[in-house]
């Protein structure tokens, strides 16, 4: 039998656990021919087929099952020891990667990641936008934020931020032009501007007082797919917007937007952050959750 290398049976371990090569690259930061290459490897030091691959899926043979059953508590515990004494470092190290919505990357993860990396200069960070939902373990992501109902049940979910608020609001030109509507009804005789998720559909616009609760879907010329580009759309008089409180409380303090049907306004739990229960934390990670479970969300104040 040829020599064999530990963190050989870890990257078979890898690949099983999320179901291809490619995936298993994501996670581990490597290629996925570089992969191919340990696993080559390892079943001719073993002298049996481990995984069976072909150009669309890949599946454990028998022999790699049973190897995998045996390997399990063994690589739990020697992940757990290296744990354990990259806790006795000084400085935390690793790349922390997390797949978010625009709107919890503009207004939670960026100012919270600076200040992070600030504390943290051996960590790396990457952060991808992305509002669809998409499968964290399979992409190679530690963490993904998203709201409460969109989350698998084989996750742990820590909620980041404060709870969220809509506002609609427009140009102070646009109103003067068309009027204020004083209920949602007036909205159908207003451009509304509109947004669509990457999936395709039309998001559609919720109101709520004491009283009444409805669901309304704007009509209007422009159609946009980014809370930004709604915002630019709001401040230029081409409509009524429908956008995060945060994205438009500093327009709204220089006058440079009007909010309207404030008495109507809609909100969210807040965002959150979520990890696989399956699977143990890096270093980078275990130390960002430590930061987010210490850390104090400052209020943000309510527009009138």
């Amino acid at each position: 039998m040829n020599q064999l290398r530990l963190d050989s049976f870890d990257v078979f371990a890898a690949i099983v656990r999320c179901g291809g090569f490619r995936a298993a690259a994501l996670e581990r930061g490597v290629s996925s021919s570089a992969l191919s290459q340990t696993i080559n490897a390892l079943e001719e030091a073993l002298g049996i087929r481990l995984l069976n691959r072909t150009t669309r899926s890949v599946s454990v043979t028998e022999a790699g099952q049973r190897l995998l059953d045996r390997l399990g508590p063994a690589l739990s515990d020697i992940r757990l020891a290296i744990t354990e004494v990259d806790d006795l470092r000084d400085s935390p190290s690793g790349t922390l990667r997390i797949n978010a919505p625009a709107p919890a990357v503009d207004h939670l993860l960026c100012p919270l990641l600076f200040d992070f990396m600030e504390l943290y200069p051996a960590v790396n960070i990457e952060i991808v936008s992305d509002a669809a939902v998409v499968d964290i373990v399979e992409l190679g992501f530690d963490a993904g934020v998203r709201f409460g109902k969109q989350l698998a049940q084989d996750m742990i979910a820590v909620p980041l931020g404060l709870p969220l608020r809509y506002a609609i609001v427009a140009a102070p030109s646009y109103l003067e032009r068309y009027g204020r509507p004083l209920t949602p009804h007036d909205l159908v005789r207003h451009d509304c501007i509109r947004r669509r998720f990457p999936g395709g559909r039309l998001v559609s616009w919720k109101f709520r007082n004491s009283d009444e609760e409805m669901d309304v879907s704007p009509t209007g010329r422009l159609t946009l797919s980014s809370a930004h580009n709604e915002l630019q759309a709001a401040l230029a008089g081409r409509g009524i917007a429908h956008v995060f409180e945060d994205y438009a409380r500093p327009h709204l303090a220089d006058g440079r937007l009007v909010e309207i049907l404030s008495d109507w306004s809609a909100t969210l739990p807040a965002w959150f952050l979520y990890y696989p229960s399956r699977r143990l934390p890096g270093a980078a990670m275990r130390t960002f959750l430590n930061y987010l479970h210490a850390y104090r969300w400052p209020h943000a104040p309510t527009s009138s």
